[in-house]
């Protein structure tokens, strides 16, 4: 397991990273002195509680502690009304950890509040999810029956997700649809497709991220190693429905493309810290680079296309990304739980937030239905028409 700072994609992910989105995490031990405030903090009024419950409360014998302790801490938590920052019970913490190694069972895909609706951020390619036709901006109105609307994203993935073979069906609304429609999806063993990358024209090298995490910068190195021994002129780095993964490997990524000492991204914390993190090889620097986005990238594909943007001048094309603009990390309790909490904001390093609002691509160009339906890719063949421009 990874040990990094900073989930960049705290958007979860359903069968795929729990998490949201994006990784990049701390796992630290916290003791009963996680629960400080700067000031004293009198909590008379949760014993008070407490006792109450023990005394008064019908069935007082079937009462677990450690479940009213868990609710509790869980009140907490979403008392912040932060869609990112999240509190797992031990069975849960232990299920996002393994999760992000790359092999679990689910419907494979991202989710996350976007408006106060629960959406699709990224279906996975090869999933269930995807051979469904699941697309980013979908809604989901419903899991199995279940109303979504104040739902949490801890409760979400936890009805949406399940063994191998079991069903679920989501009730999926649709901008280009009149109403809704419900989609039943088999669950299966999800095993993450990393990267790929191919020759197009005999020239161009298309690079296709699927997300920042496991073992992708390993293998990305050896990729750019092959490209540097191909007759590639040109790169077309390609996001598109990539949910973000972790931060530095995302940074290790960039780092191919970006001189040494160029900012990656910006950091900026609690009481107005700002800490910059440096990037560069450069060793791909020299290739010209277009780069392709849509409404599932978020948070770790977001910063490094913000950051081959602002250091590079690279064009980004496609739709405008998702917007998540901050980090979390997991923190350790002691009972084994944990608490995914927003630490910081990330700015491009020009110091542009894309929180909610999202990158805006150079060229703006739409994949409709039909595209889909019929395997047409009007972003791909605008990249490699700029590309051919630029080489």
């Amino acid at each position: 397991m990874r040990n990094y700072k900073g989930i960049t994609i705290s958007i979860v992910v359903v069968g795929l990273i729990f998490t949201s989105f994006v990784f990049g995490y701390v796992v630290r031990d916290i003791e009963s002195k996680f629960f400080f405030a700067p000031q004293p903090t009198d909590f008379t009024l949760v014993d008070e509680a407490y006792q109450l419950l023990r005394s008064k409360f019908i069935d007082s014998g079937e009462i677990d502690d450690k479940e009213l302790i868990h609710g509790a801490v869980s009140g907490m938590v979403n008392s912040l009304r932060d869609p990112h920052t999240v509190f797992f019970n031990p069975d849960d913490t232990k299920r996002f950890i393994e999760d992000s190694e790359g092999k679990f069972e689910g419907v494979g895909m991202e989710i996350g509040i976007k408006d106060n609706q629960l959406q699709v951020i990224a279906p996975l390619k090869g999933t269930p999810a995807d051979r469904a036709g699941l697309l980013p901006k979908d809604k989901i109105l419903k899991v199995d029956g279940v109303e979504t609307k104040e739902i949490s994203i801890n409760e979400a993935v936890n009805l949406i997700r399940g063994p191998k073979g079991t069903d679920v069906t989501l009730t999926i609304a649709r901008d280009e649809w009149d109403d809704p429609k419900d989609i039943l999806i088999t669950r299966d063993v999800i095993e993450l497709i990393s990267l790929e990358w191919e020759l197009i024209d005999g020239d161009i090298a298309h690079i296709k991220f699927y997300h920042f995490s496991g073992d992708v910068d390993s293998k990305f190195r050896k990729i750019a190693l092959d490209i540097l021994d191909s007759p590639a002129k040109g790169i077309i780095l390609d996001m598109r429905d990539n949910p973000g993964g972790y931060l530095d490997i995302s940074k290790e990524v960039g780092g191919w493309f970006m001189e040494k000492g160029e900012v990656f991204v910006i950091e900026y914390s609690k009481k107005g810290r700002r800490k910059e993190f440096i990037s560069g090889t450069g060793r791909l620097s020299q290739y010209p680079i277009v780069v392709l986005i849509n409404e599932g990238s978020a948070s770790a594909s977001e910063i490094l296309a913000g950051a081959l943007r602002d250091n590079r001048g690279v064009q980004l094309i496609g739709r405008t990304s998702f917007g998540k603009g901050s980090i979390q990390s997991l923190e350790r309790l002691s009972d084994g739980s944990s608490i995914k909490v927003t630490v910081a904001q990330w700015l491009t390093p020009k110091g542009t937030t894309i929180s909610d609002k999202g990158l805006v691509p150079d060229i703006d160009i739409e994949k409709t239905l039909e595209d889909y339906k019929n395997d047409r890719d009007p972003q791909l063949d605008k990249a490699i028409e700029v590309i051919k421009e630029i080489i």
